[in-house]
């Protein structure tokens, strides 16, 4: 019998069911990743973007309430170009049905056509033969096939196909992915999501092997500094307090729950409370002073399944802290970085705040927004000094309204550093000073080398895995057994590079001094013009990084 109306409890299951089917196939989509360094793997981008958007999803039979909440989540939860895309494929279907109580057939098509057009829309030059030609093709080939009577599953199952075709033909439309003998990874992984989806209309939900949540987008808290509460303190903000309750059968338990008039209790105690319930379970976020008598009131109907407690005034006393550093400055930048050597160079260069991008794991939007917000300047400048960073930067800056927020697409630590060092922090003129920070980043040439974490290949290039590769401006050009080799040939590379004058080295993590007197020692011979100056960053994959003006 045809599935022909779904509502937000089951379209939350669907995509539960979809994310554990891209977990056990995470590591196979992150093989795909054609390019041999490992700088944030599609698969686990993907993975960690919809499993931040289902954290933070409302269970709802309202279709339109439960995207309006998943959405939000996916967009600040995005990591990686491939997570900022998904998240914006999500966003568009979410838009598309701000209307709808159920999905139908024609509520699914016009979904899955709203949700790739605004993912195009996201990307300022798309390219074919990635994963939005896959979701582009999938709908566009059986959208006139779609009727009244149509079946959710039996659209679902028509999508499927379209987009296997279409990622069996992605490396005809991408050279790159042929050369590799690769189809793309992001289009792959979309397609495992509405796989497990449609297993669960089957009656076969895939069922995750770790928990709903992994480490998601969302920040890791830190340790409260708790120097910043002592017995003179005031206490004015009170608990932050969020809670799952289990309501509970028989017993001494009151069986008289009521949603709204648990709300009206609460208050009494407390404010800024959300409360949802689904089901048997009831979420909770309240702030209160009086933590014990919401204690005692939840008590009465069932237990906790998880309880969270926060002294919002330790909170509060360390946001005072931070922001003071930055006090009535007219501008403000976030820098992206990786290695604490790395992270105090960029401090004493200017950056208000440094965020760790991790060896692998991009930032997210919702790590970028967090850092917004502890900024009181009313212009800020993001360094984002990666390629797969460059999208969530510029999604958060959309998503931030408070303040005005511009995005220098650095995608390289050699460009951030040089867009700082053109600064001028004692400049009143706000606009001139971004004007000097992009000039810095554009006219800085970027060479990186490191060890192939993979067999590559792509035109002429060849690698394999455990060979040494160096790259101009972001594009592989050497391979060599030794990396000094490799490193030098790709200098040479530049253009002009004979009356080049000026260049940065950061020295990477496990490099030692007796290397960098060979490089400095090999670089004097070949280029004797050109004067380095270096860093001990201390950043992970890359051994080295240069930047050369």
């Amino acid at each position: 019998m045809a599935i022909r109306r779904i509502n937000g409890i089951e379209l939350e299951r669907m995509l539960r069911s979809g994310l554990a089917n891209l977990q056990q196939h995470e590591e196979e989509i992150n093989r795909l990743n054609v390019f041999p360094v490992p700088d944030g793997d599609t698969g686990t981008n993907m993975c960690m973007t919809l499993a931040h958007g289902l954290q933070n999803a409302v269970s709802t039979t309202q279709i339109n309430d439960f995207l309006k909440t998943l959405s939000a989540g996916m967009l600040l939860g995005a990591r990686g170009n491939s997570g900022v895309i998904l998240s914006q494929f999500f966003y568009g279907f979410s838009q598309e049905l701000s209307r709808s109580v159920l999905i139908g057939p024609g509520e699914l098509r016009s979904g899955l056509i709203r949700g790739y057009r605004m993912a195009y829309d996201a990307v300022l030059q798309p390219v074919e033969g990635t994963m939005l030609s896959v979701a582009r093709e999938g709908i566009e080939h059986i959208r006139a096939q779609i009727t009244r009577s149509s079946g959710i599953d039996v659209i679902l199952s028509m999508y499927i196909a379209e987009m296997r075709r279409t990622l069996a033909q992605t490396p005809e439309m991408l050279p790159v992915l042929k050369d590799a003998g690769v189809v793309d990874s992001g289009g792959a992984g979309f397609i495992l999501i509405f796989e497990g989806m449609l297993k669960y209309l089957h009656g076969e939900p895939v069922e995750s092997a770790e928990p709903a949540v992994r480490e998601t987008a969302a920040p890791s808290p830190s340790e409260p500094d708790l120097s910043l509460f002592d017995e003179n303190s005031t206490f004015a903000d009170g608990y932050c307090v969020d809670y799952l309750l289990q309501l509970m059968n028989g017993g001494s338990y009151d069986q008289h729950f009521r949603l709204q008039n648990y709300i009206d209790r609460l208050q009494k105690y407390g404010n800024s409370i959300v409360c949802v319930q689904n089901d048997k379970r009831v979420k909770v976020h309240v702030h209160t002073k009086t933590p014990a008598y919401i204690i005692q009131l939840s008590q009465k109907y069932g237990e906790f399944l998880t309880f969270k407690l926060e002294n919002m005034q330790i909170q509060h006393n360390e946001h005072d802290r931070e922001t003071q550093q930055v006090k009535n400055k007219p501008l403000s930048v976030v820098a992206v970085v990786n290695g604490n050597g790395m992270a105090s160079l960029f401090a004493s260069l200017g950056a208000d705040k440094v965020i760790d991008g991790g060896a692998t794991m991009n930032t997210s939007a919702q790590e970028f927004v967090a850092a917004f917000e502890q900024l009181p300047a009313d212009e800020i400048v993001v360094l984002p000094n990666s390629k797969n960073i460059i999208l969530a930067a510029e999604q958060a800056a959309g998503l931030f309204k408070a303040k005005h927020v511009t995005v220098i697409p650095t995608a390289s630590y050699a460009e951030g550093y040089f867009a700082l060092a053109m600064d001028m922090p004692d400049s009143s003129d706000v606009s001139r000073r971004i004007q000097q920070m992009l000039r810095g980043a554009k006219d800085v040439v970027t060479v990186s080398e490191t060890t192939a974490s993979r067999d590559w290949s792509y035109h002429e290039i060849r690698c394999r895995k455990g060979e040494e590769i160096a790259f101009l401006g972001g594009e592989l050009v050497c391979v060599n057994s030794d990396w000094k080799a490799a490193l030098i040939d790709a200098l040479l590379m530049i253009d002009g590079a004979e009356d080049k004058e000026t260049g940065v080295v950061f020295r990477g993590s496990g490099v030692s001094e007796e290397q960098e007197a060979a490089l400095a020692e090999a670089v004097a011979e070949k280029l004797p013009l050109l004067e380095l100056e270096f860093i001990d960053a201390g950043q992970e994959i890359y051994h080295w990084v240069l930047g050369v003006m």
